[in-house]
């Protein structure tokens, strides 16, 4: 069966001589040297301890691979048929559901508080489990959908290649806060101001590259799957965390493990199958859903800071009432000494509270 792209535009073509370009070769430098900053930046949060830990009782772990792995290649398979896609679509969207472990993750769980250690290791492992699962997924879901065969087309070198940039760099990171601290936060600053800078010129670099080729690939369906695929994913790998009753820093974790694709890995796919004549603009959709999957992920970010600046922690609302609790009851003694009363007895110390030398280094 030959698979060919029906909502393709006659007049849509690739800008002359896409992937080889200056600007293409600049934009690819940099994802890798971001990526390798950003690493060694979050590695600087992380512990072997911890990390063992998660290894010696992998129960996030497991229910981390059950998301990747289960909620979104179904999720990516279910869409196709609901929005009655044609079969080129719903392969596009199906390769992004099958390619999880994107980077993207490890910068999210640590915006919203997550456990860093999980996250990395949770990356490292989806990324590994790839040279796996992703030929097998992709064999069982494209029935149907497909009829060649895309188990030789799965990036082999490309997935081990992410695995040693994600490895080395967090490694480097880990072993500077065990054995040098006094820069990890020098590292952890630059790091980001650096990731930043990276940010904006990768964004003016990937305009430049696609220019308006990607507002093909903006139709109704596609623009509708591509902000609902990102969504489910978080909400669902959150409400899966919760029923195994994680704690909340792995529920968001896994929340935000579970949203974000491999946007990489699926372009590469997308571009080894198929012909630019037969894809079209649907070349363009990892970088559709990459829109939403980062519009989404800020989203999240902000109504987290929100709720948790508006409803502090009861350990820290614990403290802030012993705070002023013996703020008063200072004040109270030294007005009775001035007036010559006995002062006041003074309660004994709480479990759970601090003194005031505690106090002061909070």
């Amino acid at each position: 069966m030959e698979v060919y792209n029906v909502s393709v535009p006659f007049n849509f073509s690739l800008p002359p001589n896409f992937g080889k370009r200056p600007t293409d070769l600049a934009l690819s430098i940099i994802l890798v040297f971001m990526l390798l900053i950003i690493m060694l930046s979050l590695g600087c949060t992380m512990e072997f301890s911890k990390i063992k830990a998660h290894l010696l009782k992998p129960k996030g772990l497991a229910i981390a691979m059950v998301a990747q792995y289960g909620i979104m290649p179904l999720t990516a398979f279910v869409l196709g048929k609901v929005f009655q896609l044609n079969n080129i679509e719903a392969l596009a969207i199906l390769i992004c559901g099958c390619s999880p472990g994107g980077n993207l993750s490890n910068i999210f769980s640590l915006a919203v508080k997550g456990d860093m250690n999980l996250s990395i290791v949770m990356t490292t492992c989806s990324t590994f489990f790839a040279l796996g699962m992703m030929p097998l997924l992709l064999y069982i879901y494209s029935k149907g959908i497909y009829d060649g065969s895309l188990e030789d087309k799965v990036p082999y070198k490309g997935i081990m290649i992410s695995l040693v940039m994600v490895l080395i760099p967090c490694t480097i990171g880990i072993i500077l806060k065990s054995k040098r601290p006094k820069y990890v936060p020098y590292i952890m600053k630059g790091g980001m101001i650096i990731a930043l800078l990276f940010s904006v010129a990768v964004t003016a670099l990937s305009i430049i590259n696609t220019g308006k080729s990607i507002m093909y690939a903006m139709t109704p369906h596609l623009l509708t799957v591509s902000s609902l695929m990102p969504f489910i994913g978080f909400l669902l790998g959150y409400i899966l965390s919760a029923l195994f009753c994680l704690k909340a820093r792995c529920r968001r974790t896994i929340s935000m493990e579970t949203g974000f694709q491999n946007i990489q890995l699926c372009s590469t796919i997308l571009n080894v199958t198929f012909p630019p004549e037969v894809i079209g603009p649907l070349f363009f959709f990892p970088l559709l859903y990459m829109i939403f999957q980062l519009g989404e992920g800020l989203l999240f970010i902000i109504v987290f800071r929100c709720y948790k600046k508006f409803n502090p922690p009861k350990e820290k609302t614990k403290l802030i009432y012993t705070a002023a609790t013996r703020e008063a009851i200072s004040r109270a003694q030294e007005d009775g000494i001035h007036k010559g009363d006995a002062p006041l007895a003074q309660p004994s110390p709480s479990h759970g509270s601090l003194d005031s030398g505690q106090m002061a280094t909070e």
